[in-house]
């Protein structure tokens, strides 16, 4: 509880700062000092466990020399040690290109990152509150760790901040069915806030992780990137709370900068879980990084790079909207050679209110593993539980929500599935057949949403689409005919 109050209490302090205007001001100016809080905790005990080692923060820059003492540095001298000394050092950290070098968590933490408070005085009081919290006591860290994960759901409210956000349940299930080992390369590449990351990582401690060995296996098998500032503090920050020592291989960039031919066998993974960021556009010139799908649409693009990045046997979880499933155009030849390439195995269809209150759009999960083309594809349609006739903020979707279909699924070589009145089958042949549309509808029970108006305004969200989509598509022909 003591955390709560204080994190309550820091939150009050900054509102009456002028400098800092809305949540995701307050979260990011909240996120690098308890940054740098947890990693000193962190620092000061590697020291004593670790012969020999050094924090990545100079000395005169640790939480501990200018901080910690409640009756330290305030006012006009605290905000100019920060503005003029802290953020351009930690900013400017050499590297020391060696592997496990915690500077470069440190410098990409800051690289984008900004003081907004004015107050030198209220910033001391937020300061003097975050001292409250020992990161080294496990209690206090769980206990923080809940509220964290809060602190993100916070984020809704913050603008366009639902980009990378998406709810725990769905994040833990998806993880659940994929099962990850430690050693097994598990890769992210629009990470958010690090939600897979930390459900990866709580389900491998649970199930796997049993000596040290096997810890280290895990922490140097994790990849991830983040394109936003915010979200990639954010998920370090995630990272550090969650025991990772180097969480360095959580990379500011964008992962679509790169040309999709330039991803060597090397730097393929045995798995992928991941929500790309879907309704978006890319920057000009995103597009030609990907000849053969040639599009500004970031989770056609994300898709295709995913197929890309598998291992041979290698698997993946995916969140898109059901735009990907019924879409045509690029969209149609992206779902022709996901299903060459790999065994699309299963979609379970949800709810639009999954994402709600911050988005209400229809989303799909889609399961699919690397080196085999696919056969025949199952669907699980996910319902809202009996007497709910939505999910919302005050009812969210749970884990346990997720039960039957985990019970359907039929273990990890998904033997026994059986068609059920939420479950049925569609061959290779029905879905070419549709042209590669697999927006497929449950046969078991009879459309009875025509009256409800989030079914209607889905459908016609279909219909605008698939409009989009032939007018693209005679946009081209006609270019392709005029420039002859």
């Amino acid at each position: 509880m003591i955390v709560r109050t204080t994190i309550k209490s820091i939150q009050d302090i900054m509102r009456q700062d002028v400098g800092v205007d809305g949540d995701a001001q307050r979260i990011s100016q909240l996120t690098w000092l308890f940054f740098l809080k947890i990693i000193d905790d962190q620092d000061q005990e590697l020291e004593l466990t670790k012969p020999g080692y050094q924090s990545p923060i100079p000395p005169r820059f640790q939480w501990r020399k200018w901080a910690a003492d409640p009756e330290g540095i305030t006012g006009q001298t605290l905000l100019d040690f920060v503005n003029d000394a802290l953020f351009p050092t930690l900013k400017g950290l050499k590297l020391t290109g060696l592997p496990g070098d915690r500077r470069r968590v440190v410098r990409d933490v800051f690289e984008d990152a900004y003081n907004y408070m004015k107050s030198g005085q209220l910033m001391r009081q937020v300061v003097n509150k975050i001292n409250l919290i020992d990161f080294n006591d496990l209690d206090e860290r769980r206990h923080f760790g809940e509220f964290y994960e809060q602190l993100l759901n916070d984020l809704q409210s913050a603008g366009n901040a639902g980009e990378f956000y998406t709810p725990r349940a769905v994040t833990a299930f998806m993880v659940d069915r994929i099962d990850p080992h430690p050693g097994e390369t598990l890769f992210d590449p629009a990470c958010g806030t690090g939600g897979f990351l930390t459900c990866a990582i709580k389900h491998m401690e649970k199930a796997y992780v049993r000596t040290p060995k096997q810890r280290e296996r895990m922490q140097g098998s994790l990849r991830a990137v983040e394109k936003k500032q915010l979200p990639h503090m954010l998920c370090v920050t995630n990272m550090l709370l969650h025991g990772i020592e180097d969480p360095s291989f959580v990379r500011h960039d964008n992962t679509l900068a790169r040309p999709l031919t330039a991803w060597g066998k090397s730097e393929r993974v045995e798995i992928v879980v991941t929500n790309p960021p879907f309704g978006g556009r890319e920057e000009d010139g995103i597009e030609d990084n990907f000849p053969t799908f040639r599009t500004k649409e970031t989770a056609d693009l994300f898709l295709a790079l995913i197929v890309r990045l598998l291992k041979d046997k290698g698997r993946a979880a995916v969140v898109l909207p059901d735009g990907t499933l019924f879409g045509e155009g690029i969209k149609t030849r992206l779902k022709e050679h996901l299903m060459e390439e790999c065994d699309l195995h299963t979609i379970v269809r949800l709810p639009n209110s999954v994402f709600k209150p911050y988005a209400s759009i229809g989303t799909n999960l889609l399961f699919f593993e690397k080196g085999r083309p696919t056969t025949e594809t199952w669907f699980y349609e996910h319902r809202v539980p009996a007497g709910q006739k939505a999910y919302s903020m005050t009812k969210p979707i749970r884990l346990e929500h997720f039960q039957g279909c985990i019970d359907w699924w039929g273990g990890t070589a998904r033997e026994g599935r059986v068609e059920t009145e939420q479950a049925w089958r569609v061959s290779i042949e029905e879905v070419k057949a549709r042209g590669y549309n697999l927006d497929f509808k449950n046969p078991h029970v009879e459309d009875n949403d025509h009256d409800d108006p989030e079914a209607l305004m889905s459908a016609l969200a279909r219909a605008e689409a698939e409009a989009a989509g032939y007018r693209d598509q005679l946009k081209a022909i006609l270019a392709e005919a005029l420039a002859r």
